[in-house]
């Protein structure tokens, strides 16, 4: 008998361990590629159980395949947290399907490989270097040491947040009137649907149904706006929110850029809809304030939407396309680019045409690393969005206006809709699903998993500097 022998027998015997041995050899090898193996598992699992008959509300109102079709979307949509959907929810799956989707949110907004490492965490009850690997690729930690709190903070930001959103509702369904149950489920859903970033509905008319009610609609909002944030900004200001001035120059930067993506989307979406007579030409003053409000949040990645996308100007299109290419923030629920990407490229440009050789902000100087990271992650989301949008032209017959859209709500999972998630055949769908996906997992962890391993040249070629612009 061999030597490794007795280790054999006690894993045959602990097959739990010997499953966490064999993701913590996978997670060293390759984090990124259990990030993406761990998804796509997880997707597919939802998506089998939204094409059991028991997750139809009439069953063989479609044919197989585009329910197929659908069940897939929708459980890539719901796991990725977008809320694009080709059906309208509430009529096309019962109560069971509707209980999968939000199943299916809640665990996309934890993340696959931080409820893998929480859970690791309660076995070992410590958290090991492994995991913290693990978890560093799933939360993008600054270092090893702080995974573990930041780890907690996931799950209590999560279920504090969603009991308060669900705690605030509830009173206002019920002022509604609606029944204690239904008030109870309307409060959990939305609020799941709201903090993670979902934007799914299950009311008519989606988010319209609640446009004249500013406490629903403040609720959503901040909700959104919360969860858009990223975990590590969270983590920072739960723990020095008395002393701004210690706070970290992510966590600045962070929520500068998102001030202002949300005051110019609010400022140029009042221009280019208070006139707008299918939107809030008729509305007071009052009403058009919240509306755009809300609408400004939504584009961060949020989807719920108290207007038709189809009736805004072409204007506002092409704001909001630059919003939810923009996204939220990094570890978050948002998606996009994210606005840390944007503040870094922004800082870059101004200090080339001053002429200067470093990138300040905030007393801080921006290594030459970060810089070449937000561009390769700039060019990567943009190749994505035009080899997407070209497909979806082939593939189906509308406008580019409303496949661009599309595609880039799809990229970011942002879930607002104009119209060609509803309409587009099966293969369409399918295209989607996979924007979608790659949306969700991220440039830099979709390039770390195509990549084997780094490479570093033991020379350097001569230095030149070509003609630029």
């Amino acid at each position: 008998m061999s030597k490794n022998s007795p280790q054999r027998f006690d894993r045959l015997l602990r097959p739990g361990r010997w499953v966490r041995d064999f993701v913590d050899d996978l997670a060293v090898a390759s984090p990124a590629r259990l990030a993406i193996g761990s998804f796509v598992a997880v997707v597919a699992f939802f998506a089998i159980l939204l094409m059991l008959p028991a997750s139809m509300r009439d069953p063989g109102s479609v044919s197989e395949a585009q329910h197929i079709a659908n069940a897939i979307f929708v459980a890539v949509s719901s796991v990725c947290v977008t809320g694009l959907t080709p059906v309208v929810t509430e009529n096309y799956w019962s109560d069971f399907g509707i209980s999968v989707i939000t199943a299916g949110i809640q665990v996309g907004g934890l993340g696959i490989l931080t409820l893998a490492s929480v859970l690791g965490m309660a076995v070992s009850r410590r958290l090991g270097v492994r995991q913290r690997l693990i978890a560093q690729q799933a939360t993008s930690a600054l270092n090893l040491g702080q995974v573990g709190t930041l780890l907690k903070t996931v799950v209590i930001t999560i279920v504090t947040a969603e009991a308060i959103l669900a705690v605030l509702m509830f009173p206002r369904f019920l002022i509604r009137g609606e029944s204690i149950g239904d008030a109870l489920w309307y409060s959990v859903f939305y609020s799941i649907s709201a903090f993670n970033n979902a934007g799914f509905t299950i009311h008519p008319g989606g988010g319209a149904y609640f446009a004249s009610d500013p406490w629903i609609l403040s609720l959503l909002m901040l909700g959104v706006f919360v969860g858009a944030l990223g975990f590590p900004v969270v983590l920072m200001i739960a723990m020095q929110w008395n002393h701004p001035k210690k706070w970290d120059l992510h966590t600045k930067l962070t929520l500068t850029t998102t001030t202002v993506v949300l005051a110019a989307g609010l400022l140029f979406l009042l221009i280019f809809e208070s006139a707008n007579p299918d939107t809030l030409g008729d509305k007071n003053a009052g009403h058009t304030f919240v509306e755009v409000l809300f609408m400004a949040v939504m584009p961060r990645s949020g989807g719920f939407s108290t207007m038709e996308i189809a009736d805004m100007s072409q204007s506002s299109h092409l704001l909001m396309d630059l919003m939810m290419f923009i996204g939220g923030g990094s570890s978050s629920t948002a998606g996009g680019i994210k606005v840390t990407t944007v503040a870094v490229l922004v800082l870059a440009a101004y200090t080339e045409a001053r002429g200067l050789q470093d990138v300040h902000v905030f007393g801080r100087r921006l290594t030459s690393s970060t810089i070449k990271l937000a561009i390769s992650v700039l060019l990567t989301g943009a190749i994505i969005v035009f080899i997407g949008t070209l497909t979806m032209l082939q593939i189906s017959a509308e406008p580019l206006d409303k496949v661009l859209f599309e595609v880039i709500s799809a990229f970011g999972t942002v879930g607002l809709s104009s119209g060609v998630s509803a309409t587009v055949n099966e293969a369409g769908l399918y295209c989607l699903s996979v924007i979608m996906l790659i949306g969700r997992l991220g440039t830099i962890t979709l390039a770390a998993a195509l990549s084997m391993q780094d490479s570093v040249r033991l020379y350097r070629y001569p230095e030149e500097r070509p003609v630029v612009g």
